[in-house]
């Protein structure tokens, strides 16, 4: 055996995942969540919900055990109603023994979803957490405010090391992708304001910007508002490498629309993570967790994400999304 073969690493797992349109049964007088009640066009039901809490439970539980052994030890989530329904995830009893905390604040998002970071109270301490907001107004009418999801900033300590967390959910693709592009584009400067203020505060910050950006990785918003390298060995010093769009290249994708596949749902990490000194942790590899059971089996939508509602109603399935994951690795004794 050669030394390298020898050593001993901790493997970690970071997730996002959005978990399509998880409500509560309870209308909410303040936002447009009517569908999602007993009596509205969803038929909501508090079976529905608690079948859908399960669902997701168990694919949060088991992303990247296959190699970390243990579900990841950091989760952001998008499209979640409130907190109520990241509580009831955390308490069902796929996760409840892994002792999850929150991190989420309300957003002013229309339909009242939000986005929140789920983290192992035994691997990472928050310190401090804020939420940002981001101000969009209608290009045809500049009075005119877009209501859309806040970005998360969470900086903590991950077992002995320091580490920013943002997670996002960036306006989507209504109206049409090139007509919407502006809103996706007034949200990387916003997460690159975030992430240069965290490195005015240590030029070599460990951040990890996460989320469903509802753009491909080879999209303006990312590529020159984000100015995320697709190569590894390439990056430079502060700049943000994109380990999904080498998975987008191949035509790997998390979500699939008109028979085309896309990868909105990606894991960026500073270049602060691609040093090769394994006495922090470092980064090791992206996937898409698309296990067998969350495609759909049969019918016009096969091999798409099984998704919980389709045109038929509920279906009993997971999300319209897989979720994704990066493995940090760190050298121990």
């Amino acid at each position: 055996m050669t030394s390298q073969e020898k050593r001993n690493y901790h493997i970690r797992t970071i997730a996002f995942y959005n978990i399509e349109n998880l409500f509560d049964t309870e209308n909410d007088p303040f936002t447009f969540d009517d569908d999602r009640t007993p009596e509205g066009k969803d038929a909501w039901t508090f079976e529905k919900y608690n079948d859908k809490v399960k669902n997701i439970a168990r694919v949060l539980s088991e992303i990247g055990t296959e190699t970390a052994q243990i579900p990841p030890a950091i989760i952001g989530l998008c499209e979640l109603e409130n907190r109520k329904v990241i509580e009831d995830l955390i308490n069902h009893e796929y996760l409840l023994s892994f002792n999850y905390g929150i991190v989420h604040y309300d957003s002013p998002d229309r339909r009242g979803i939000d986005v929140a970071l789920l983290y192992q109270k035994d691997l990472f301490t928050p310190i401090n957490s804020h939420s940002r907001r981001l101000l969009i107004y209608d290009l045809e009418d500049p009075s005119k405010r877009v209501f859309t999801r806040d970005q998360l900033v969470v900086t903590g300590i991950f077992e002995g090391e320091k580490m920013h967390f943002i997670v996002n959910h960036w306006p989507s693709r209504s109206g049409g992708e090139a007509r919407s592009s502006y809103k996706r584009e007034r949200a990387a400067w916003l997460n690159k304001q975030i992430i240069d203020s965290l490195y005015h505060i240590d030029p070599y910050s460990k951040i990890i910007t996460m989320g469903d950006f509802n753009d491909d990785p080879t999209n303006k918003s990312l590529k020159k508002g984000l100015q995320t390298r697709a190569n590894q060995s390439t990056t430079k010093f502060q700049e943000l490498f994109n380990p999904m769009e080498s998975l987008h290249k191949k035509g790997i994708g998390t979500l699939a629309y008109r028979d085309g596949w896309n990868l909105f749902d990606q894991i960026i990490l500073t270049q602060a993570f691609l040093e090769r000194d394994y006495t922090g942790y470092s980064f090791y590899k992206a996937g898409i967790y698309n296990a067998n059971y969350l495609i759909t089996p049969t019918g016009q939508f096969r091999g798409y994400p099984f998704r919980s509602y389709d045109y038929g109603g509920y279906t009993g399935g997971y999300s319209d999304h897989f979720p994704v994951y990066v493995y940090l690795i760190k050298e121990v004794e």
